[in-house]
């Protein structure tokens, strides 16, 4: 085996190992200032299931920042949030989300 060869062999296997490449290299992690209370989702039902997913990519005020919508809006919105993000929201609960956006935050 050539020496470039055992290189990208060695690579390979310690990015599949899950090793840092750079000697030294380690996790970090923060902890986010609390949200602000302009940011609190209206209680009603599905409130918590809609906190709890939008809250795994952004604050709530992104929540409160949109225009009032219609339910196709609001719809529309969660499946971007799925499609495009990446958001892990079931089938089922994409539709209390848009039921509670729709209720709360709707025209």
């Amino acid at each position: 085996m050539s020496s470039l060869t055992t290189i990208r062999v060695a690579l390979v296997l310690l990015v599949l190992a899950g090793r840092p490449l750079v000697a030294g290299a380690q996790s970090r992690s923060i902890t986010l200032p609390p949200d602000h209370p302009y940011g609190d989702l209206k209680a009603g039902p599905g409130q918590d299931v809609t906190e709890r997913a939008c809250r795994n990519c952004h604050s709530t005020d992104y929540v409160v920042m949109q225009p009032p919508g219609d339910a196709r809006q609001w719809e529309g919105v969660v499946t971007k949030m799925i499609k495009v993000y990446g958001a892990n929201i079931s089938a089922e609960e994409a539709r209390t989300i848009t039921q509670y956006l729709t209720t709360q935050y709707g025209r």
